[in-house]
């Protein structure tokens, strides 16, 4: 089990999917953290241990956010962003997660491709 929390740029159906997949999940919006600057959401992911997962692309850059410093970085990079397209692609990453682990790494998520950075 790992524990997650995802962005407000999710569709809020991401949580329930994680979480009924055995993660400790928590959206941004369960913590009253929308509109909160990035690094201000980094740290309380430090802070609680928790892999971020986002569309922000901000959070790739890993000289503002190495990914050794923190628990996990997940961003999508989908040319499609329909709610099922997304919760589709999810659930393909949760699958992968049980593979390759995710702390200290950044992953860039696709449609067809997963690339790993850390």
């Amino acid at each position: 089990m790992a524990l997650f929390k995802l962005d407000e740029n999710l569709p809020v159906e991401a949580t329930e999917l994680f979480q009924a997949a055995g993660h400790d999940a928590l959206s941004v919006l369960d913590q009253a953290l929308g509109g909160h600057p990035d690094d201000i959401l980094a740290a309380i992911c430090q802070q609680e241990q928790r892999a971020i997962v986002t569309f922000d692309l901000d959070f790739s850059n890993i000289r503002t956010y190495p990914p050794e410093e923190y628990f996990g970085i997940v961003v999508l990079r989908l040319e499609h962003q329909e709610k099922s397209h997304v919760l589709e692609i999810l659930g393909q990453l949760i699958l992968k997660l049980y593979d390759e682990p995710l702390a200290g790494k950044l992953w860039i998520v696709g449609e067809t491709s997963v690339r790993i950075r850390g």
